[in-house]
């Protein structure tokens, strides 16, 4: 009996480890089968990092050995996966060309220029659709008249002579059987292949670029396209670039350009200062505004602060888009209510939208009213933790509300507040999603070379460089990225030591 109870766990654990291996086997199949579909679309770096992914989770979990690293592998893949890999990736565009012009790689672009087709001379037919469906060309000349199988019949379509002239259709035949034809290719005995060449004619083609081994292109009017891999275009002999071109690296370039060519240093400058002054503003106003707000709810003498309380803070449960929008229509220069009110009052219609420093102002007006809610309820909390008896000695000793706040409030609501702040600044560095709804970065910097907005922050600015511009610069775009990255990174420090500061002195105490 003893026996019998003490082989039951055994075999649980033994099924337990097969149900497990089973896992990581179809687990290590799965990853094999991501591989090869990423080696098969030439993606051979990113199947090697899965590959390094895929055996790193086999390892980990198949072996008792690396038993901690199982619950550490988790967070170190998703930085991995989730922060690194995306931010290599991007500076790694930034040091390339890569733009709407330069999508390709230089076998694509080969392969574009060698699907050039021209038409061979003497070599046009005409044609006419029969009732059958089958292509017809009479004789011209010494060629003799040819006939094909119906359309749909096996590609290309071996035409034959036409012993017998046979009924053809109307024009109007051939314009409703348009595509079929179009797709048609015939061959004729002399193995010549003719496709469409209008609605009324057949042709032979041929390409019009022959590729040599120094990947030159050679026309067949005699133009040559020779490469240049440092800009990553085919050019002339003339030296005139010809459209598309391919990514080759450039080094420094898109870094050089932002430090010395002034169409794109001024506007960039003006934008980093824009950045870090709308980043830091937005910071005072929403901490000011909230803190005073909190401060005035605490008061014991007013009546209906939890009225005041829920309608204060109803600005936070409304979607943050909907109130920027809401927000956009209310400044309208021609039909917004503010302009109204103003006008009425004052006699003015100040131009929100088209005055550099009128559309900054309604910007932090929004981000404002946006953002002072949050303050509002964490200095709420914070108030709670001020020992009210300091409150009475200050006044006992005649100190006034004003008096009380920055000597006896503020001291004690600011530190536990400046990790958030600072985190609230590095928020607001990458605050696009107001700009882009309310301004959409206007009004135009005038002068630049790069589509610069006034109140564009560096992450709209890099947003609509590389998706709304026209020339699409990817690899201008991951460069400022990468320097974006770095200042977050930056600010991401600061906190951290502020924070380890802070701690360390509240121990000390």
């Amino acid at each position: 009996m003893s026996d019998t109870v003490s082989a039951a766990p055994m075999t649980g654990a033994r099924f337990g480890r097969l149900i497990r291996f089973a896992g990581l086997g179809a687990i290590a199949v799965a990853f094999l089968y991501v591989i090869w579909g990423l080696y098969m679309a030439a993606q051979p770096v990113y199947a090697v990092l899965t590959f390094a992914l895929g055996a790193a989770i086999v390892i980990l979990y198949g072996w008792s050995r690396f038993y901690t690293w199982r619950f550490v592998f988790p967070g170190v893949a998703a930085v991995a996966v989730f922060i690194v890999l995306p931010v290599i990736y991007t500076s790694a565009i930034g040091f390339t060309n890569f733009s709407a012009t330069n999508l390709l790689t230089l076998d694509r672009v080969q392969a574009y220029h060698l699907q050039t087709l021209v038409k061979e001379e003497g070599s046009k037919r005409p044609f006419a659709l029969t009732t059958e469906g089958e292509i017809y060309f009479p004789a011209e000349g010494d060629r003799p008249a040819l006939i094909t199988p119906p359309l749909g019949a096996a590609e290309p379509l071996l035409a034959e002579p036409a012993l017998v002239a046979p009924e053809t259709e109307a024009l109007k035949a051939v314009m409703a059987n348009r595509d079929a034809l179009q797709a048609a290719s015939v061959q004729t005995p002399d193995g010549q292949i003719l496709t469409m060449d209008g609605l009324r004619a057949f042709s032979a083609s041929a390409p019009f670029y022959t590729l040599l081994p120094d990947g030159v292109l050679v026309g067949a009017d005699g133009t040559r396209l020779i490469p240049n891999q440092e800009i990553g275009f085919y050019e002339t002999e003339e030296g005139e670039k010809v459209t598309p071109g391919w990514r080759v690296p450039v080094g420094w370039d898109n870094f050089r350009d932002i430090a010395q060519n002034e169409g794109i240093r001024e506007p960039i400058f003006q934008i980093f200062v824009w950045t870090f002054t709308f980043a830091f503003l937005s910071m005072l106003l929403t901490f000011s505004v909230g803190t005073g707000l909190a401060v005035i709810l605490e008061w014991p003498h007013l009546k209906g602060a939890a009225i005041y309380r829920v309608l204060l803070v109803l600005p936070y449960a409304v979607p943050a888009f909907i109130s920027i929008l809401v927000f956009r229509g209310l400044f309208n220069q021609n039909f917004g209510e503010i302009n109204l009110i103003l006008s009425q009052l004052f006699g003015i219609k100040p131009d929100w939208f088209t005055d550099p420093a009128l559309a900054r102002s309604m910007l932090l007006i929004v981000n404002t009213w946006l953002g002072y809610p949050y303050w509002m309820l964490l200095i709420a909390g914070y108030l709670q933790a001020v020992p009210k008896d300091h409150y009475k000695a200050a006044a006992l000793e005649g100190a006034g509300p004003v008096r009380c706040f920055f000597s006896i409030t503020l001291p004690q609501i600011l530190p536990p507040s400046v990790p958030l702040l600072i985190a609230n600044f590095a928020f607001n560095f990458n605050n696009i999603v107001l700009v882009l709804l309310l301004t959409r970065g206007g009004p135009d910097i005038p002068g630049t070379l790069l589509p610069a907005g006034s109140t564009d922050l560096l992450g709209s600015f890099t947003y609509q460089m590389a998706f709304n511009d026209s020339g699409q610069n990817f690899g201008m775009a991951g460069a400022i990225s990468t320097l974006i990255f770095a200042v977050t990174g930056i600010i991401a420090y600061t906190n951290f030591r502020v924070m380890q500061k802070l701690a360390a002195k509240r121990s000390a105490r």
